[in-house]
This record gives structure tokens, sequence and C-alpha cells, in this order.
């Protein structure tokens, strides 16, 4: 578990990224909260400096879009999703729950 910071620092439509094996995007849409790696599958983005519409946020690189609750791209240029990560909030702090590489590929 990754501590993320207080819920109050974090508005909606906001982001943050913060350090787990690979960098984490956190994601705030309208008090719903969402977490997916960082960087773009496409090409070396960071998704927490995009835009974020709806639960989609768009690449500020060369605008690959991400569905934030699976991560897949919406079409090119990206064709790889991203990996999610679960997130928790904990007496108004949040948490991600990092998901390995090892994880995904178990199945857990």
């Amino acid at each position: 578990m990754i501590f993320v910071g207080e819920l109050a620092g974090l508005p909606p439509g906001e982001s943050v990224r913060i350090d787990g094996a690979v960098p984490i995007a956190v994601f705030n849409v309208d008090g719903e909260l969402y977490a997916i790696d960082d960087t773009c599958s496409h090409q070396d983005a960071s998704l927490s400096e995009g835009w974020l519409e709806g639960c989609a946020v768009e690449c500020p690189l060369h605008a690959a879009c991400f569905d934030l609750r699976t991560g897949q791209p919406s079409g090119p240029p990206a064709k790889k999703p991203v990996r999610t990560h679960a997130v928790s909030v904990e007496a108004g702090m949040i948490y991600v729950h990092e998901q390995t590489r090892e994880s995904v590929a178990a199945g857990v």
C-alpha cells in the first residue's frame, strides 16, 4: 500500500503522480478516485500531466486516451493498456494498492 496524501489535497478534476515500482497517476473524477500507471504505453509521457475528461485521460504528448477504470486506450496511437491500481481512503488519507506485473500475470 502506497500513501498518496490527504483526500482534501486532491480536489475533483485534479491528479497527482506518486512513486511505486513504476510511477503511478492518481485522479479524482468527481469524488471517485482512480489510479493507473503514469507512463503512456505509446511513448514516454506522464499521464498525470494529461487532460481529464470524465473517466478518461488524454496523454499530453500524442493525444492517446486511456479509460481510468480499465486502463484501455480508446484508439491510436496507443495500442497497449496501462495497469490500473485499487485506491482506498482511510481516515481522510488516500492509499494506492499497487498491482505488480506478477499479480497481473497471475490474474490477481
